[in-house]
């Protein structure tokens, strides 16, 4: 069972594992740029997220994902990615399924994500 966490956290810690996907290292200013939220906004969520021990930043400034945020980032990932394959081949716009993929992989169930998986598989 998963800590239930933000819903604001969990996209931030998502950000941060696509970055670093695409990137070597991720700083706030790339989490900044990425999200279109405000330096201010980002630093503190910078720091809350260290001080919960889901990240790490190091004297660069270059921001890790620790274990536990690292999990939780691959799930909402996981999830995002599921979901907006799954509504754009039921004919919903790619633009507008990645927008409600956002939205629905914070809210669905395991109970749900897991039988639309298991449909998907088919």
């Amino acid at each position: 069972m998963y800590m239930k966490i933000q819903e604001s956290a969990e996209n931030y810690l998502e950000t941060i594992l696509v970055l670093l996907n695409r990137n070597a290292y991720v700083r706030s200013i790339d989490i900044v740029n990425e999200m279109g939220f405000s330096k201010p906004s980002v630093s503190i969520a910078m720091r809350n997220l260290r001080e919960h021990g889901y990240i790490h930043i190091n004297k660069e400034g270059h921001i890790t994902l620790l274990e536990k945020g690292r999990e939780i980032a691959e799930r909402i990932y996981e999830r995002h990615t599921l979901l907006t394959k799954w509504l754009t081949a039921l004919g919903v716009d790619p633009e507008i399924a990645a927008e409600d993929a956002c939205r629905l992989e914070h809210v669905l169930s395991n109970e749900s994500f897991e039988a639309i998986l298991k449909h998907t598989k088919l």
